[in-house]
């Protein structure tokens, strides 16, 4: 056998890698990490303490592209279909952090699981005219356990038998839930009695001290923000276990260029990559793990040529997100807390309302997603919104955006279909030369039927709460409001992506097995969520993580996890 650099060559630091990395160098194994952007998480020497570089500083976080990337350096383009001609957009396009973490390092933390059917939406609700839904290779029994090792890794802050909607589960979580926010209070008790049912969200926040990282202290920085004390436990931790075990080498600043294949073509023997003088370096290993996120992980597969030409960056997927927001006369203290403490599910499980305005759409059946109970913004985010002049001063005292505003966020479940991708622009190129990622990406009636039903109910929560004045908007923009407002650029701002590398049993159909290794480069693992064959309306974070977990472990040769349901 040759020799080899390590076990494994992982691209990419976020829940994915990060999780693969603790599980394989848990196991014995070494393994070389490779992430394009800086590190601002921890020192990559011993004890692995945090650096100290991020802040609660919305300038550098907003606007100046701290995380990175910065969309001058890496542009990515946009258009709705083909008819748009090769883009609409080119610049900041639905960006995830680009830095050792990857999007753990900016998330708020919300991690719930996914409920039994979402893992077999077509065999249980059956099809919709225009996308292709299909059942996941998995089910929930089996990813149960896995969704239980990831809450303790990660450490999660819950109240398990809160959510009426929520699947089993074989034990408690990790910690109790934090710090409820006045805001969500307000809009729970309301929502309860309009027939929803809140509860304390899941949140990959401490809410008291856990594996050696503080609780949170409710600064209000959450929500794309780096966490300066670690309260938030994804990614930091899994990334400090496995650089603990001596197995681990995090080499920030390398930009993967190519998956690198033997003379068979059938098995990858590592990667090539961009050192930050632009030099080339090769990685040697027995394993490739791609989990660079579902809009970078397909651009690696189309550049190197491996995967399912067919499949490979298609059934591109987002979570439609409808926005309703309520002006109210007194202070909501929004602008503190963990961003959301509270969620309902109603939506994801539709009611006799739901169910026949998507029979009065010409629709079989419509799912929306999660409804976060959070406020809307910061200072500099709120004064930048805001007339200038003397009414700015007052305004600004008054702070209808920040201190009485609240906001309700549904993620809307989105239809997978073939014609929403991601693939290499033809003339757009990044800082280093590579073809820049395009999404071609236009919503399905189903998203925009079920945002057009539930806004106004939502709103209606906002009005009996005592909101004054109450309105709404999604994203993408509704048709009608993008013809209005003559959007140049309509692109989702959801930083959830999905399903561009989906799995499934037949070769033919999907570019990843059950196991997440590529079907026709069998050494190759897909860990993040590029891999989901649906979106559902739940976050993906805690799923992916679980996939990770069990994808690993079966990499390594591992005993399959499992768990008992209670009685």
């Amino acid at each position: 056998m040759p020799d080899r650099d390590c076990d494994a060559v992982i691209v990419g630091t976020g829940p994915a890698g990060a999780t693969v990395a603790e599980v394989l160098t848990a196991a014995g194994w070494s393994v070389v990490m490779l992430e394009k952007g800086r590190n601002h998480l921890l020192s990559l020497d011993a004890p692995f303490g945090p650096m100290g570089h991020v802040s609660n500083d919305e300038l550098k976080m907003h606007h100046r592209h701290f995380l990175g990337p910065d969309p001058w350096l890496e542009p990515r383009t946009f258009r709705r279909d083909e008819s748009d001609g090769d883009r609409l957009h080119v610049g900041e396009v639905n960006n995830l952090p680009s830095t050792v973490g990857g999007g753990g390092m900016h998330a708020d933390g919300k991690l719930p699981r996914f409920r039994e059917n979402d893992f077999h939406a077509a065999s249980e609700h059956g099809p919709i005219e225009g996308a292709e839904l299909v059942d996941w290779p998995v089910d929930y029994d089996e990813i149960e356990p896995y969704y239980a090792e990831a809450e303790r890794v990660v450490g999660v802050a819950g109240d398990a038998g809160a959510n009426p909607f929520a699947a089993w589960r074989s034990g408690p979580y990790p910690m109790p839930p934090g710090a409820d926010m006045f805001c969500a209070v307000l809009t729970s008790e309301v929502a309860t009695k309009h027939g929803f049912h809140p509860y304390r969200a899941p949140t990959g926040v401490n809410s008291v001290e856990y594996d050696g990282r503080a609780a949170c202290n409710n600064c209000g920085f959450c929500a794309f923000f780096g966490c300066p004390i670690e309260a938030k436990g994804d990614p930091v931790a899994p990334l400090r276990h496995a650089l603990r075990t001596g197995l681990c080498d995090i080499r920030p600043e390398s930009y993967v260029t190519e998956v690198l294949l033997d003379g068979t073509g059938r098995k990858a023997r590592g990667v090539r990559y961009l050192d930050v003088n632009g030099e080339a370096h090769e990685v040697s290993a027995r394993h490739v793990v791609l989990g660079a996120g579902a809009f970078e992980t397909p651009r690696l597969l189309l550049r190197s040529e491996i995967g399912n030409p067919d499949v490979v960056g298609r059934f591109l997927m987002y979570h439609f997100q409808t926005f309703a927001l309520g002006i109210f006369p007194f202070r909501l203290h929004a602008h503190r807390g963990r961003a959301v403490t509270h969620l309902h599910d109603d939506p994801i499980v539709p009611d006799d309302l739901a169910l026949a305005a998507a029979r009065d759409a010409g629709l079989p059946w419509f799912r929306g997603g999660i409804v976060e109970h959070g406020g809307a913004s910061h200072p500099i985010s709120e004064a930048i919104h805001l007339p200038p002049g003397p009414e700015h001063t007052r305004l600004m005292l008054a702070s209808p955006m920040r201190d009485r505003m609240a906001a309700f966020t549904m993620q809307g479940e989105d239809m997978p279909q073939a014609t929403n991708r991601i693939d290499l622009d033809p003339h757009v190129v990044d800082a280093w030369g590579i073809p820049a990622g395009r999404v071609t990406y236009s919503s399905h009636r189903h998203e925009v039927e079920c945002s057009r039903h539930w806004a106004p109910r939502l709103e209606a929560v906002l009005r009996d709460a005592g909101a004054t004045h109450t309105f709404s908007a999604t994203s993408p923009p509704l048709p009608e409001h993008a013809a209005r407002r003559r959007m140049p650029n309509l692109s989702p701002i959801s930083r959830h992506v999905m399903g561009t590398a989906r799995m499934g049993s037949d070769p033919a159909t999907s570019v990843c097995d059950p196991w997440q290794r590529l079907h026709d480069v069998d050494n190759v693992v897909v860990a993040d969520s590029s891999v989901f064959p649906t979106s559902t309306g739940y976050g993906p974070t805690l799923t992916i993580v679980a996939l990770a977990i069990r994808a690993a472990r079966a990499l390594a040769g591992l005993e399959p996890l499992r768990s008992v349901r209670p009685a």
